[in-house]
């Protein structure tokens, strides 16, 4: 739950972003990924890594099934950032609130190397400081509710 809430705060902050750069699609368009037509290049990271996925084990999805793979993706990413988070604050001596903010890096991070390493993302260091800023504070966003949850919740590490 705690992943689930993450994404969703993240995705708020990422629409606020869009509407004030003149994005007009409504939030659930937006958020059910409306605009994506296909698994092409210009598809976003989501779909395009469901896309190599399901390749992979022999499934062939049809351009119609883009929005839904990245939306499917997408969730399951910020959940599964949201396991691994809460597994590690009911292991470690430390706070839950900068297990979620470490999580939240690491997600921002890792999405950098393995997507460059894919090819999906451009190599970390052809991007400006201003996309990267813009990338990590909603990783933050993500990581610091996270922890937040987590907190709520009282996950802690077992005595």
């Amino acid at each position: 739950m705690a992943g689930a809430l993450a994404t969703a705060a993240m995705d708020l902050l990422l629409f606020q972003r869009y509407r004030s750069e003149g994005g007009d699609d409504d939030f659930r368009a937006w958020e059910l990924s409306g605009s994506v037509d296909g698994f092409g290049s210009d598809a976003p990271a989501p779909a395009q890594v469901g896309k190599r996925v399901a390749d992979a084990v022999g499934i062939d999805l049809p351009d119609s099934a883009a929005a839904n793979t990245n939306n499917v993706v997408h969730w399951l990413t910020g959940i599964g950032w949201g396991k691994v988070a809460g597994l590690a604050a009911g292991a470690l001596p430390v706070p839950a609130l900068g297990v979620g903010v470490a999580t939240g890096v690491t997600a921002w991070g890792t999405s950098y190397a393995l997507l460059g390493a894919a090819g999906i993302y451009k190599p970390i260091a052809e991007y400006d400081k201003a996309t990267l800023w813009k990338d990590l504070s909603a990783h933050l966003v993500f990581g610091t509710v996270l922890g937040a949850v987590l907190t709520i919740s009282r996950v802690r590490p077992r005595r």
